[in-house]
């Protein structure tokens, strides 16, 4: 099968009045229509930065380079018209803080309607009853068009989001932290149209997260990134529960679970900050925060490499640690 989306070797680099600062440092992803795949890590990792990319979204003098295929073109060398054409049609995002995306002085069906008309989905005449339509597809009733941001909750404005990424039928849908902000009950109803959008509309989605629970119960594999890099990846499950790289295993400890008193009053967090993206440390960039550091590690930047057999015929699971491997795995508490 023909990937949706092939990001190969992707590199985003941001100028400041200092220098430049490499956010994103090499990147490969793969996503198939119809699946999901999670992207985590904690602020300042560049996941945000890298979906960004994905529709050249980044600000003025944003450095790009790699390859990012969507459908089998690349995003990165589209012409202006024919980039303009695959927003919104081809591929949508769907951003965190709906209150500050959408327009506070506009209806939301006036919102929702304006991707119809610039790509002219459909009349202008119709653009009313398919605004309808999205509005109760995500659960909301059509009445709510003629709301302004402000008369909805968090939830709501969340969903008129989701509709606008609908509107033009995209193959490729990016949710950026979409339910971070919001109440458990709410983000729960919100995950579960997201998965029942992928299911039935066969979409593929990139649904990205600090969250690694929220990830592996609403998509099929995962990658954990930090520093600018993916340290990790494969089947969210397996990446939640038995982690390969210590900050995968860092990052899922540093949330409470469900039915365990010790790490609810005592959840294990990460010692220090992320490394300054303009002046990474030499060899593995989480050496200064790794429990379980080696002397190889401050000269060895280890590449994404197997942890074990990949499974029916499927992408391998992988790591960039000197401990992952199937004779050295890790727990959610650290390195055995």
């Amino acid at each position: 099968m023909t990937p949706l989306l092939d990001v190969r070797d992707l590199h985003v680099t941001y100028r400041s009045g200092s220098g430049e600062v490499p956010a994103v440092r090499g990147v490969d992803l793969s996503l198939d229509p119809g699946a999901s795949l999670g992207l985590a890590g904690e602020s300042g990792s560049g996941k945000s930065t890298a979906a960004l990319a994905l529709l050249r979204l980044l600000p003025a003098g944003t450095r790009t380079r790699g390859r990012v295929l969507l459908e089998g073109e690349d995003v990165l060398t589209m012409r202006w018209g024919r980039l303009r054409a695959v927003r919104w049609a081809g591929a949508a995002i769907v951003f965190q803080g709906a209150m500050h995306a959408l327009n506070p002085v506009r209806r939301v069906g006036d919102q929702i309607a304006e991707p119809l008309l610039v790509h002219r989905t459909v009349p202008a005449r119709r653009a009313p009853a398919r605004v309808a339509e999205l509005l109760e597809q995500v659960g909301l009733p059509a009445s709510r068009a003629r709301d302004h941001p402000h008369q909805l909750s968090g939830g709501q404005r969340q969903r008129v989001m989701i509709a606008m990424a609908l509107a033009c039928e995209p193959r490729l849908v990016v949710a950026d932290e979409a339910t971070t902000a919001l109440d458990v009950m709410i983000q729960a109803q919100i995950l579960d149209l997201l998965r029942r959008l992928v299911a039935e509309r066969g979409i593929g989605m990139l649904m990205i997260s600090h969250d690694l629970g929220v990830l592996a119960d609403t998509c099929d594999r995962l990658a954990v990134m930090y520093a600018g890099r993916i340290v990790e990846e494969g089947p969210a499950r397996k990446v939640v529960d038995e982690p390969a790289h210590p900050y995968a295993a860092a990052l899922g400890a540093a949330f409470p679970r469900v039915g365990d008193p010790a790490s609810r009053l005592a959840p294990r967090g990460l010692p220090g900050d992320p490394p300054d993206p303009a002046a990474p440390p030499p060899g593995c960039v989480f050496r200064p925060r790794c429990p379980v550091a080696e002397t190889m590690c401050a000269t060895i930047d280890p590449p994404l490499l197997p942890v074990e057999p990949r499974e029916s015929g499927g992408p391998p699971r992988r790591a960039a640690c000197v401990h992952a491997g199937p004779a050295r795995p890790t727990t959610r508490e650290g390195v055995r």
